[in-house]
């Protein structure tokens, strides 16, 4: 179970103190350390910054990540995948993997016609360091088993099953709880937990079959490297 446990980091510039500056240099300083700790996936959600700085953030990330990678390449260990919250334009101009997709958002299946028609008009002597992935890798936000089920039908690679526990900023928050996390992990595509996940709770977790953890303040607020020590020592 430890080795296969995926591990996804989404981002959350408005939690570290500081000015707009400090805070960007902070979260940068996080996604190099997940990135260089192991985690498979990083999302950049970043919802407060402004199409341009969400844009400019997310091109020094990608080359962040890419100099992380390379050193891993080396070591023939798993490389880390960006994730684009929501904008299939901003993660199509910046190289990134692909994108997460909130729900009401819109389908895979939409996010992969953009994606092809994007690629086939890039021109065949565009260099392939200059060209987006030929395939986006897409997670969705799902809060039922429903959800999760229509996301495997869709072609999501990945769904992240939330709130499963009660959220530290949202207490009023009503968790889904262990056992809905249980069935959807049935469902034919790697269901990862989110909300509420802690280094105590999240073994409770991966043992309900889920394939991974996502969290923001899980990273953000540790030393990531413990934590991917820790949650793939389950």
């Amino acid at each position: 179970m430890a080795e296969g446990t995926l591990l996804y980091y989404i981002t959350d510039s408005d939690s570290f103190s500081g000015n707009d500056q400090t805070r960007r240099i902070r979260l940068l300083d996080k996604i190099s350390e997940a990135a260089s700790a192991g985690v498979d996936y990083i999302q950049i959600r970043e919802k407060g910054l402004s199409i341009r700085d969400f844009e400019l953030l997310a091109r020094e990330a990608v080359q962040l990540i890419r100099n992380c990678n390379s050193l891993r390449t080396k070591n023939r260990e798993p490389k880390t995948a960006l994730l684009i919250n929501s904008r299939t334009d901003v993660a199509l101009a910046t190289l990134a993997t692909g994108v997460h997709l909130p729900a009401g958002n819109i389908s895979p299946p939409d996010v992969r016609e953009i994606w092809k028609r994007a690629l086939s008009t890039c021109g065949a002597g565009t260099p392939a360091g200059e060209l987006p992935p030929p395939g986006p890798q897409i997670s969705l936000s799902c809060h039922s088993l429903e959800e999760v089920t229509q996301a495997a039908l869709n072609g999501a690679d990945l769904a992240l099953f939330a709130p499963v526990f009660e959220k530290k900023d949202a207490p009023g928050t009503t968790p889904i709880g262990l056992e809905a996390l249980r069935q959807a992990c049935h469902a034919k595509i790697p269901v990862l937990a989110l909300g509420g996940i802690t280094l105590q709770n999240a073994e409770a977790c991966l043992r309900a079959g889920a394939a991974g953890i996502a969290a923001i303040r899980l990273f953000q607020e540790n030393s990531i490297a413990e934590t991917v020590r820790t949650l793939r020592g389950f």
